[in-house]
């Protein structure tokens, strides 16, 4: 079934929208149901890499394409224009999912486990993936196709990049058990491996170097410009001198993440307060 799907979407995305056939809207919203309940994802990880699902990056792009803007508001004072393809998720106490009540809103073709915990108010976008078990606090965004994993603490102001475009582009990967500090930011070309914790204002791009001051080396990003904080990396904010006569006599110095440490049992420790405020 996913792989007929995937032949029409490539179909599809090859047509200007004017050219759409009939049935365009009725593979769409097979399309968009997958991806909602987690079964489709932009990005996977296959034999030991992440890579990212090209075609489903176009199916969400033919969703734009598809919709019309309506008037979605509720009353003269809650006023809300959308593309009818992409309406708030409708959710139920089925899902298993604990929403607290003050602006929370999660964008149809997101998905998001059962055990999640949102604070209020968050954003959950299109194409998002939302692993089990994972907090989301207060003013954090999960941008779209953004991939987070299970047991996830995304702390309060937290953003993490959506990755829609470039098509080509591996959309923002937090795996499982990572912990974003408040007002950490995660954007394009960056990958968080498991059990890593990000310092409170640490931002990561794949324009950022890290300097690793246990093991001695600077990461830089691949071939691919994707950049990867290692398993267990606990990364802070730092600053380095900046070369050149100008910046030594001005005393310049510019931004820059440095790990600090690795994740160990007293980090882990120090870190489970989460698990008694579910």
């Amino acid at each position: 079934m996913i792989d007929e799907l995937r032949e029409k979407i490539e179909r599809l995305s090859d047509l200007k929208s004017s050219d759409y056939p009939e049935d365009s809207m009725e593979t769409f919203l097979e399309f968009r149901n997958l991806l909602g309940q987690g079964k489709i994802r932009s990005a996977e990880y296959i034999e030991g890499e992440w890579k990212v699902n090209i075609w489903v990056k176009k199916g969400i792009l033919i969703g734009f394409n598809l919709g019309k803007l309506v008037d979605y508001s509720q009353n003269k004072i809650f006023r809300y224009f959308d593309k009818d393809t992409y309406p708030l998720k409708n959710l139920s106490i089925d899902d298993g999912i604990r929403i607290v009540p003050g602006g929370t809103s999660i964008r149809e073709g997101a998905y998001v486990a059962k055990g999640v915990v949102i604070m209020p108010p968050a954003y959950v976008n299109v194409g998002a993936y939302v692993g089990e078990d994972t907090m989301i606090d207060s003013h954090a965004l999960v941008g779209s196709c953004a991939q987070i994993g299970k047991n996830v603490h995304i702390s309060a102001g937290t953003q993490i990049g959506g990755v829609l475009e470039p098509i080509r582009a591996l959309p923002v990967i937090i795996e499982d058990n990572v912990i974003l500090g408040g007002n950490s930011g995660v954007y394009e070309g960056t990958i968080v491996h498991s059990g890593a914790v990000i310092s409170a204002g640490t931002v990561l791009t794949s324009a950022t170097r890290i300097y690793d001051l246990v093991n001695e080396n600077i990461i830089s990003p691949n071939d691919q410009g994707v950049i990867e904080l290692p398993e267990n990396a606990v990364v802070v904010t730092g600053a380095r001198k900046k070369d050149g006569k100008f910046a030594e006599k001005h005393n310049i110095s510019i931004y820059s993440p440095v790990i600090i440490k690795y994740r160990d049992e007293k980090t882990k420790q120090s870190t489970n307060l989460e698990e008694i405020l579910r």
